[in-house]
């Protein structure tokens, strides 16, 4: 009873629901304008209430970076001048007191040398202010050495309670919208034997680390948020002029579709009828194009395409790479014709193409008599080395036994490296898989730099190797473009991978 019920309250509201949609869509089609002014109002103040809140933000956040800056500047006089300059007047028995002045031949003491130092900035900065107090200030200080407001006694609690911390606050101060910044006044090695053995010091135990006090600066930043708000008015009055071309802009296109409608109709009604004649047509060349597709790039990067990735590239950190070429093949074109020819380089080729599906590997591409594969992607496989290795000797086998069977003297040069490489397709004509990277380039100069009838690896995929192949060393080798690199001859493989070897290999 209760599903019925349900059932039939949901059929009694869709026709209270179908007029106000039919009108919303009505409104829709007849006030576009209107509807897309509104939303360019509601986008326009949007954003310029989150540039006010970023701008605010980044004031207070640089005027923290600055105040941060300037307490870091005066500890570190404080500290060089304790350090350097009371301890080497002490020394050659100069007086060092808060009464410096009065005083002939006496230097101030590092607190007192920090309170004119902080006074003399506030003087050269108008507005700022520069403070140091405590809760235990000196005797002498009493009058203005203390917590004066609200701010410097929440302060002086906070810091206590966490010295590495800072202590800020956006507020009004002598009449003016200020930051105020405190941290600690930590004591530091040079001042705590000062600080327990000075006979007015109100306290005799003080440690390294101790809080003394509060370092305090004070920046006004009502100047700062003037220029913001008039840079902000400036902002909405070109955004708004902005505006309202965009919507007359708008307003002429919608005027001239709404004209140009009708007759697009028609058009639409005739284009019907011949596209539905057409697709059927489009059914059997685009299963054309697929086959097509997959025999030209692998398919996950035809699946990619088709979806409409218009430029694929992958990297991938583990790959081998294995370039072939066609030694005396330049002259054996010169004696045959070039129908032949073409006909034993397929043929050649086609063997290898047997074995790239055979050993699961990728063919990249043949130009002119060279021959490009690759092990290890698109899908990768931790055996890709061990593959393009079986591939190489193969090789080796299946251009000695044409030979064989033609007559023919050919031999072939190979060049193996393993590394890094970025694969994918470019460009919108012509698709093709390929690959990029240094990795790619020095296994073309490992063939280039090869010997007739022999692999040639790189030390990188030497080390992948060595455990179940057998290798002659080459010695270095100069390389175009690299210099000096290690090389290595693939002779064949050891005896447990020749009985690996044996067995049916997965693809």
């Amino acid at each position: 009873m209760n599903l019925a019920t349900s059932s039939s309250r949901k059929r009694s509201k869709l026709p209270i629901l179908r007029p106000i949609l039919n009108f919303l869509v009505h409104l829709l089609n007849r006030r576009t304008i209107l509807l897309l002014a509104v939303l360019f109002v509601a986008g326009l103040a949007g954003a310029l209430y989150n540039m006010s809140r970023l701008s605010s933000d980044l004031i207070q956040s640089q005027a923290v970076q600055s105040s941060a800056l300037y307490a870091q500047a005066i500890k570190e006089a404080r500290t060089l001048y304790s350090t350097n300059a009371v301890s080497r007047a002490q020394v050659n028995g100069i007086s060092v007191t808060h009464d410096y002045i009065t005083q002939p031949g006496a230097i101030p003491l590092p607190a007192t040398y920090l309170i004119e130092l902080s006074k003399s900035i506030s003087q050269q900065n108008p507005g700022m202010s520069v403070r140091l107090y405590s809760d235990l200030p000196f005797p002498w200080r009493k009058a203005e050495g203390g917590p004066k407001d609200d701010f410097e006694a929440a302060a002086i609690a906070f810091l206590r309670q966490n010295p590495k911390e800072r202590f800020v606050r956006v507020e009004d101060f002598q009449g003016r919208r200020s930051l105020r910044y405190a941290e600690a006044d930590i004591m530091k090695p040079s001042c705590v034997e000062c600080h327990n053995t000075h006979p007015s010091s109100p306290k005799k135990d003080w440690k390294e680390g101790d809080v003394r006090g509060v370092l305090e600066i004070t920046r006004p930043l009502d100047s700062f948020i003037a220029q913001t708000r008039a840079g902000l008015q400036g902002t909405f009055t070109m955004l708004s002029g902005l505006l309202l071309l965009a919507l007359m802009g708008i307003a002429l296109v919608i005027t001239k579709l709404r004209q140009t409608s009708k007759d697009l109709e028609l058009r639409v009604i005739e284009r019907t009828s011949q596209l539905s004649r057409a697709n059927e047509q489009l059914t059997v060349e685009q299963e054309k194009s697929e086959q097509l597709l997959l025999n030209i790039l692998p398919e996950p990067i035809a699946e990619q395409l088709k979806e409409g990735h218009s430029s694929i590239a992958e990297g991938f950190a583990e790959a081998t790479v294995l370039f072939a070429d066609l030694v005396n093949f330049t002259k054996l074109s010169e004696k045959i014709p070039p129908t032949q020819l073409i006909s034993l380089l397929n043929e050649i080729f086609s063997r290898f193409d047997r074995l790239t599906e055979k050993h699961g590997l990728e063919k990249i591409k043949t130009i002119g008599d060279a021959y490009m594969v690759v092990g290890g992607l698109p899908n990768p496989r931790e055996d890709h080395a061990e593959a393009i290795a079986e591939m190489a000797l193969d090789m080796l086998g299946e251009i000695t036994m044409f030979s064989l069977e033609r007559g023919h003297d050919c031999d072939i040069r190979i060049g193996i490296n393993s590394g890094p490489v970025i694969a994918g397709v470019i460009g919108t004509k012509k698709f093709i898989y390929d690959l990029w990277g240094d990795t790619v380039n020095v296994a073309s100069r490992m063939e280039s730099h090869g010997l007739p009838g022999e692999i040639q690896v790189t030390a990188a995929t030497y080390e992948r190797l060595k455990h179940c192949y057998t290798f002659q060393a080459r010695g270095a080798i100069q390389v175009k473009g690299k210099g000096e690199m290690a090389a290595y001859l693939l002779t064949g493989r050891k005896p447990s991978r020749q009985r690996v070897a044996a067995l049916p290999t997965r693809v």
